[in-house]
């Protein structure tokens, strides 16, 4: 918004005409900015997902080793 101010300014244009021109940059930046920031939090949280559920799976995988180990031994003794 600031550089189309500026570059009106040193075109000298009309206030109303920069008003107009900078309020519509603004709102493409904030939509092109909303998008990427959805498409951002969209691929953090399934990565975040994955690697939630992947530990979760490694410490069942390693309860259930646990358990197996301690059953074995009990029946040898």
């Amino acid at each position: 918004m600031a550089m189309v101010i500026i570059r009106g300014a040193i075109h000298r244009e009309l206030v109303s005409q920069v008003v107009l021109e900078s309020v519509t940059v603004l709102v493409v930046f904030a939509i092109i900015g909303a998008f990427a920031g959805w498409i951002t939090d969209h691929l953090i949280c399934h990565n975040v997902e994955q690697m939630f559920r992947h530990r979760v799976d490694w410490y069942r995988q390693s309860i259930a080793e646990i358990e197996t180990s301690t059953t074995k031994s009990k029946n040898t003794d």
